[in-house]
Parts: structure tokens; C-alpha cells; sequence
């Protein structure tokens, strides 16, 4: 049973909906509760035809009311395993306790939107509060491993590590004919596309690569013929984002199309991708954009830095710095052939460790050896 706040677009979701996805199919069953709402069309996205939906339809605040009836829904299903996701599903471990579920899971996928830097105590005493309900942990950067060891105080033999995986048959370089973006009106090799996809919010920082990619042409007058900027995803900061690079004069070399499902495609039309989030656990965006062949540069936060190999795949620059971001763009920009390199290694790096296969064996590795400890074999959940 995988417990979330709201199953819709998102990489923690769409985590789950890879790891469903290439599990063997005798391997586990699978039910997916969400607190909130479940997206039909997103739910689409799990191939298998056996997986149950559930949404909670929880208000803002404290589950505390939904405990008996979770706790009926797990003695109904039997679930061998629990795992929830994030702060937001923590609590859900105790109704997981109460009704006697051998294994509960939780993973961290990223820092929270109001404590960055780990820094908060009350986040971390509330994850104390949960900690004796909780059987083991995975954490998806190191970053995460060491603030639940030394901000939480989880033992180290209750906790582990495991890195998303991407598809990398589904990203993967452009072919030659390919790399033309749908609706967009910049292509190369009359252009150099700098690109990010994601959802347009504070934690997530847009507004910083449109500022950097203003000081770019600003401080590089040469490139105004060739870069164009590609910032796909909605939210709350786009109009922000369209209005600064409007002000600046330069709209006509930007495309912010809002959300889009053809993600593959959008990764191999760009030339560089950009990620200049505030906060991040392990992104899958990286991930994909390296899978793509794609130079990556991003902010020196959460698990980036242990994606993006600062030199060999992509560049690491400070956080909410748009002078660093814009110095690392004009510098592969100006050597197209670094970004060439850069990007064969990213491909290489993720074929190496971050692949689906690597990702999936390694949860259910996990899930065997956890129901073999809690003296359930892996056949109870395989009835």
C-alpha cells in the first residue's frame, strides 16, 4: 500500500508510477491511497490493470480522523506493506501500526517547502513523534540520510539510500531527424535552446533563470541570435516569470507553454537544461535530462550535487545566484562542444546507477529482506 498526500503529476508520484510500472508483476500487488485526490489521467499513467485507487479527501491539517478508517481499509486489504511518502503521509504509519501491517515504510523524497535547509525543529520533532511507528526508512539522497540520522535520530540500521531511476529507453538522445519541439518556435540548429521543465513555484525558482537568462544577453549581446529560452510548466510564478522576461525586451526569444504531457520529446529539442530549485531530494528531471544526452546545471541543493558531477556531466552553481547561472550558460553556450561531452557522460552516468531496472530491483530487494526480517515471507504478499 503506497500512502501519499495527492497522486497527480509530480516526481514522487511518478516514482511510484515506475516503480509499479517494471516491478514484476508476481512480484507484489499494489493499492495506492492518496489523502487528498487521485488524478484520473494521471492514475492512467500504471500500465497494470489490478492496481486499486483510493483518495481520503483529507482537509488541510491533522489526519487524526481518518485513522479508524484507514485501519479498517488495512485489516480489509491485509497489506504486507505500507510506504508512505513525505511529511505529509507520515502519520499515516500509525493507523499502519494499530492495524498490525508487519513492515511500514517510510521515504523521504525532498526537503519541505517551508523548512529549505532542514533547519525547522518542529518538522524534525514531528518526525521524532513518528519515529517508533515507522520500521525503516529510505532516504532518496544522502543530504536526506543525514539529516534523518542526525536531525531525527534514526539508526542507521533502520535507514536506506535508494536513487530514483529513470526510463531510459523512453528519454534517451534525439535520433538524427529528431529534436524538433511541437509548437515551439525555436529549434536547432539555427538555436541553442536552454530549457527547464517543472512546476513554475517559489520552491522551484523560475524566477531566477529568467533573470539569468536576461544578464546572459545582457552580458553576451552575441548570443542574442542564437539562445532561446524554454521554461515549461505551469503554476503560480509563470505569469511572473513571462512578465520579467516582457519587461526586459526579450519575450520573442522565450516559450513558456505551460504544462506538457510530451516531456521526452520537449528534453530532445534542448541543448542545455537548466534546474534552479531552491530545495530538491533526488530530481527526476535531472535524471531525465541526463538520460537525454543533455548538459545539465543546477543549484547546489538537496541530492543535486550528487547527480550532477561538477566538470564531467554538468555544472553545480549557488543557489539563488543568477550572475553564477548565467556565467555557467554563456560558458557551455560558447563551447558547444563541453556541452557535447558533458552530455555523453550524463547518459553514461545514468545508464551506470540511475536506471529503472537498478531502482526497481533494489525496492524489491528491499521489500523481500524487510518481510523476511518481520518473519513474513515475500509469498504472503505475493498471494
Amino acid at each position: 500500500m503506497h500512502i501519499v498526500y495527492r497522486f497527480d503529476v509530480g516526481g514522487l508520484e511518478n516514482g511510484i508510477v515506475n516503480l509499479i510500472n517494471h516491478m514484476p508483476w508476481q512480484a507484489y500487488r499494489h493499492v495506492v491511497v492518496s489523502l487528498t485526490e487521485v488524478s484520473e489521467g494521471f492514475a492512467r499513467r500504471i500500465e497494470r490493470t489490478d492496481v486499486q485507487y483510493l483518495a481520503m479527501h483529507k482537509p488541510p491539517g491533522q489526519g487524526f480522523w481518518l485513522y479508524p478508517r484507514l485501519v479498517r481499509l488495512m485489516r480489509e486489504l491485509r497489506p504486507a506493506i505500507v510506504h508512505t511518502r513525505n511529511l505529509a503521509a507520515l502519520e499515516m504509519a500509525v493507523p499502519a501500526w494499530l492495524a498490525g501491517v508487519p513492515v511500514r515504510i517510510h521515504g523521504e523524497h525532498g526537503r519541505d517547502v517551508e523548512d529549505l535547509h532542514g533547519t525547522l525543529r518542529r518538522y524534525q520533532w514531528l518526525r521524532r513523534l513518528y519515529r517508533p511507528f515507522v520500521s525503516h526508512y529510505l532516504a532518496l539522497s544522502r543530504d536526506l540520510a543525514v539529516y534523518l540520522t542526525r536531525k531525527v535520530g534514526v539508526q542507521p540500521g533502520h535507514l536506506s539510500q535508494v536513487y530514483n531511476g529513470v526510463d531510459t529507453t523512453r528519454f534517451r538522445p534525439a535520433a538524427p531527424g529528431e529534436g524538433v519541439i511541437p509548437g515551439c518556435p525555436f529549434a536547432a540548429p539555427e538555436h541553442w535552446l536552454i530549457g527547464s521543465v517543472g512546476r513554475m513555484q517559489t520552491v522551484k525558482d523560475p524566477l531566477t533563470l529568467a533573470r539569468a537568462f536576461v544578464m546572459l544577453l545582457q552580458q553576451q549581446p552575441a548570443l542574442r541570435d542564437r539562445a532561446r529560452l524554454v521554461m515549461v510548466g505551469g503554476g503560480p510564478l509563470r505569469s511572473a516569470a513571462q512578465a520579467l522576461l516582457t519587461a526586459a525586451g526579450i519575450a520573442d526569444l522565450c516559450w513558456l507553454p505551460g504544462e506538457r504531457a510530451d516531456v521526452p520529446e520537449l528534453m530532445r529539442g534542448l541543448q542545455c537544461f537548466v534546474l534552479p530549485s531552491l530545495a530538491e531530494g533526488v530530481s527526476n528531471t535531472i535524471l531525465e535530462a541526463m538520460a537525454t544526452a543533455l548538459p545539465v546545471i543546477a543549484t547546489n541543493v538537496g541530492g543535486n550535487a550528487e547527480l550532477v558531477l561538477h566538470g564531467q556531466t554538468g555544472e553545480i552553481v549557488p543557489a539563488a545566484d543568477p550572475q553564477a547561472l548565467a556565467a555557467s550558460l554563456a560558458a557551455l553556450a560558447r563551447q558547444p562542444d563541453l556541452a557535447a561531452a558533458y552530455g555523453r557522460a550524463g547518459r553514461s552516468e545514468v545508464e551506470a546507477r540511475f536506471s529503472l531496472p537498478v531502482m526497481v530491483a533494489t525496492y524489491q530487494a528491499l521489500y523481500d529482506r524487510l518481510l523476511a526480517q518481520a518473519g513474513h515471507g515475500a509469498n504472503r504478499a505475493r498471494r
